[in-house]
């Protein structure tokens, strides 16, 4: 049962823009899928799913680690909108972003896997960035910078 729940979540998400868990509960009813917005939040959560800008300017589910083209352009999208600052604390970055957006931002970071970059922490409008090393602190900033002003 949760094997094939997890595979029309992943359906779903590939065919559709899905924004918010409440959108994917309702097209999996509508699939004769009968679950929780609980249960839901833990599958997003297993099979790794995670936000990124769509074409439409909303966010939208998509499968973790991709590193497609345009997964990467909408990344970048996400980076140059919404980070306002970045400062280095040893080998902590804080980072602060427009409200709201902190986790599609952590989540962007997350997925261009960038050198040094351990993992992240969000909040609302703060990320804490763990970098391996503090010798490798100003890299990440500079990397993640880079990618900012890509394409722009």
């Amino acid at each position: 049962m949760k094997q094939k729940r997890q595979a029309k979540i992943i359906e779903i998400i590939e065919n559709n823009d899905i924004e918010t868990q409440d959108e994917l509960l309702a097209l999996l009813l509508k699939e004769g899928v009968q679950t929780t917005q609980a249960t839901i939040s833990r599958d997003i959560r297993e099979i790794n799913l995670t936000k990124i800008a769509a074409p439409s300017g909303k966010q939208k589910y998509v499968l973790g680690k991709v590193a497609n083209h345009e997964s990467m352009e909408s990344y970048r999208q996400v980076l140059s909108a919404g980070i306002i600052s970045m400062e280095a604390a040893e080998n902590i970055i804080v980072v602060k972003t427009v409200s709201g957006v902190a986790m599609a931002v952590a989540a962007a970071l997350d997925n261009m896997e960038i050198n040094g970059l351990v993992g992240s922490i969000a909040g609302d409008d703060t990320i804490f960035l763990a970098v391996r090393s503090k010798e490798l602190t100003k890299s990440v900033i500079n990397a993640i910078d880079n990618r900012c002003t890509a394409k722009r």
